[in-house]
Formats: C-alpha cells, sequence, structure tokens
C-alpha cells in the first residue's frame, strides 16, 4: 500500500542470541528490523532474526530491497550466512554499510566469516546480494518518497544510525551506541528531532552501566532523557542485555512507562507504525 509505514522487529536482542523458556516474551534473537514505506522494502541488521525474517520474504515472492548495517559486530551480522533471498538470484538485494573508519569494506567483513575453517559456504554464493559503502552522515540515493539520513554513532569499531522519513513521518534507529562523547550525542540529538518513533539501545541502566563503561552502550534512563530532550514522541528500549529475562525487562517496561508514558520495550514480532 503506497501509504504504509511501519517497522517490525525480528530480534531485539544484543550481543548474542539467547534461546530458551525465559526469554519467549521478548524474544532471544539479536538484531533485524524489516520496514515497509509505500512499496519500499528496506531491513536494517541481519542478527539471527533475519533467518525467520528470510523464509517470511521467500514465501512473498522475490523482489528488490536494501539491506542497512548498522555496524559488522558478529550479532549484527551473523544472520547472513542463513538469510534465504541473498542465494536467490530472483532476489535483488542492495547491502550498505557506512561506519567503517578506514578502507574496510562490508563484503571483506562478509568474506572473513563466510570461509572455512568458520563457515563451509563461501561469500562468494550470496549471488542476490550486491555490496555497497557510504560515510556516516550521508543521505543515501533513492527514487521514491522514502529519506534515509544517516549518522555516525560512538561504538567501538564504529556504527551507523538511520533515520527514516517518509510522507511526514519517521523512525530513527540508534544503536549500536554509547552516550557520553559531547560532539556525537549533541549530533544525536539533532538527528533524532521530532521523530515519531527512536529505537535506542538501552543495553543497560544506569545503576549498571559503570561496570561496563567504554563497551559502546546506553541505558534505558538515557533513552528517555534524549527522547524528552529532542521531542520525540515514542522512544523504544532496544538491544537487550543476554542476561536479562523477560521478568526483568517487565520491571524495567514498568519503569520506563512510569518515567516517559507511551514508551515501549521491543520484542520479537512487535510492529511500530507512526
Amino acid at each position: 500500500m503506497a501509504s504504509e509505514f511501519s517497522l517490525r522487529c525480528w530480534g531485539a536482542r544484543g550481543s548474542t542470541p539467547t534461546p530458551g523458556a525465559s526469554t519467549l516474551r521478548y524474544g532471544g534473537e539479536t538484531t533485524c528490523f524489516e520496514l515497509r514505506a509505500g512499496d519500499a522494502l528496506i531491513l536494517v541488521d541481519c542478527g539471527s532474526g533475519a533467518r525467520s525474517l528470510g523464509m517470511d520474504l521467500c514465501g512473498q515472492g522475490p523482489r528488490k530491497f536494501d539491506l542497512l548495517f548498522t555496524h559488522t559486530h558478529l550479532d549484527h551480522i551473523c544472520g547472513l550466512p542463513f538469510f534465504k533471498p541473498a542465494y536467490d538470484n530472483r532476489f535483488e538485494v542492495t547491502a550498505w554499510a557506512g561506519h567503517f573508519e578506514d578502507e574496510t569494506s562490508l563484503v571483506d567483513i562478509v568474506s572473513r566469516i563466510m570461509s572455512p575453517p568458520i563457515f563451509p559456504v563461501a561469500a562468494k554464493t550470496l549471488k542476490a546480494v550486491d555490496f555497497r559503502t557510504f560515510q556516516a552522515g550521508d543521505i543515501l540515493p533513492r527514487e521514491d518518497d522514502l529519506k534515509i539520513s544517516t549518522v555516525r554513532l560512538n561504538h567501538p569499531g564504529g556504527a551507523c544510525g538511520y533515520r527514516f522519513d517518509y510522507q511526514g513521518k519517521s523512525i530513527c534507529i540508534i544503536t549500536d551506541h554509547e552516550h557520553g562523547i559531547p560532539e556525537i550525542d549533541d549530533t544525536v540529538e539533532t538527528f533524532v528531532e521530532g521523530a515519531d518513533i527512536m529505537i535506542y539501545d538501552a543495553m543497560f541502566t544506569d545503576d549498571e552501566y559503570p561496570t561496563y563503561k567504554g563497551w559502546g552502550h546506553s541505558t534505558w534512563q538515557k533513552a528517555l532523557e534524549l527522547a524528552r530532550k529532542a521531542n520525540v514522541r515514542v522512544p523504544v528500549i532496544f538491544h537487550h542485555d543476554p542476561r536479562r529475562s523477560d521478568d526483568a525487562l517487565d520491571e524495567i517496561a514498568i519503569a520506563v512507562n512510569d518515567a516517559h508514558p507511551g514508551a515501549l520495550v521491543a520484542s520479537e514480532g512487535m510492529i511500530l507504525r507512526p
């Protein structure tokens, strides 16, 4: 539908997949999003949640779409070797990354994880994928009404945030990111200003954060603080600590909603519409 603008979460967990009885409600798959904007399909990250998404897309039939990477740590790319459309030349997948701080390219990283003895199938078998690189801060070229803006984030090895603007509505994805560098924080605040929905890395709580300072992640309290300062309508807590059970996330959800009514804690299968 021409007016469709939605974001579906296929994986909300950080660092590593966490299958098991204690993660059934929020999910144990790592980062993967499916964004629909009119006829456009955009995927963000290819964590373990991408395996199920790929099977779903194959059931819908061949099509063209973009795959955007926030960065290439393993929890954000581990689903690519199991992403069925990437091997099917009836699909056209343009894969983008813009976080690199040197001459590394996206295909270099994928080739490293998809090579013996790490993985038996080589990256060259991803025959549907065209790998491209940009610089964080660029606006990605498109021929439709969807605008995709990018921003540099603070994370070891670099990371890139995305803003999607369509028909007067906006969705931002800010993961993986650690607050604390004023120059980057100010840029991110400007970037998300007035967004309808903001996905934000909140792996830790403020009480936990001092132990993990420098790991490249933020807190749910900082997410809500940013949302207030930048007039974000719905902040969504994301990239859950793999140690965090459903019950623990329920407690965070209560605290989050008390502090910012309408704020959400991301769960697998959640569909967000501005």
